[in-house]
């Protein structure tokens, strides 16, 4: 019973102090085929061994980044729900939270106490951004393949997140772009708010991934870390808004 064993060694092994506040809640965003679901799965696999984590997925019309979680084994399957937003993915993060809310405490209820939430947007454009009351820091992602100019065009994501990716590094010299430009860029946009270049074939980029959600983790543990609004998402319409 794979899922069960899981379960026992993410409660042995993690080390949240008795206490200590609720889980920690990230929100990962950014536009769609970035790569935030291989995000999710890699953090799990580098963090489920020593933290006890929990993952909810946003999709409009499917469950599929659930299912592709749940089949890559990095979680117990019955750790990672599907929120299915039925409409534009900024309404679920920021506008009205509810659905993502009662996902997040329901996988506590039933799982606590967790160290770790991830909460991954559906896929959209530079200007999502989750609100405060979803989630204490969130993440978004860009990756080489949209183009060495992404970064420059900033948006609340890329000024505001508590970390930026540039993921899918592996792939720039097939893309024709420049990772060292590309994250010169981002950090102009970002006054000094982290950057990091990652792809998931590089072990260091990884390893310094998950030490930065461990540093966060300890200091919204402590109680130091207040999480901040990047800012309202810029004004947006969609083909089916009447």
């Amino acid at each position: 019973m794979p899922d069960q064993q899981s379960d026992q060694q993410s409660d042995q092994h993690s080390h949240r102090p008795s206490g200590t506040p609720r889980a920690l809640r990230l929100g990962v965003a950014g536009p769609v085929g970035t790569g935030k679901s291989s995000i999710l799965a890699t953090l799990c696999r580098e963090l489920a061994g020593e933290l006890a984590m929990a993952v909810v997925t946003n999709d409009i019309y499917t469950d599929e980044d659930a299912r592709f979680l749940r089949s890559a084994g990095v979680l117990p399957t019955e750790r990672i729900r599907a929120v299915e937003t039925g409409a534009c993915p900024h309404t679920a993060i920021r506008d009205d939270v509810s659905a993502n809310l009662d996902a997040v405490e329901d996988l506590e209820e039933a799982f606590g106490p967790l160290d770790l939430v991830l909460v991954e947007s559906g896929g959209d454009n530079l200007t999502a951004t989750f609100s405060p009351a979803l989630a204490d820091a969130q993440l978004f992602c860009i990756d080489v393949a949209g183009g060495g100019d992404v970064a420059r065009k900033g948006g609340p994501g890329i000024t505001g997140a508590d970390l930026l990716i540039v993921n899918k590094t592996d792939l720039a010299p097939h893309v024709e772009v420049d990772v060292d430009a590309m994250v010169a860029d981002a950090r102009s946009a970002r006054d000094g708010l982290p950057v990091l270049a990652l792809s998931r074939k590089d072990p260091a980029s990884i390893a310094e991934l998950a030490d930065w959600v461990r540093s966060l983790l300890a200091r919204h543990r402590a109680g130091t870390h207040v999480p901040t609004d990047p800012g309202p998402m810029a004004p947006h319409s969609h083909s089916h808004d009447s």
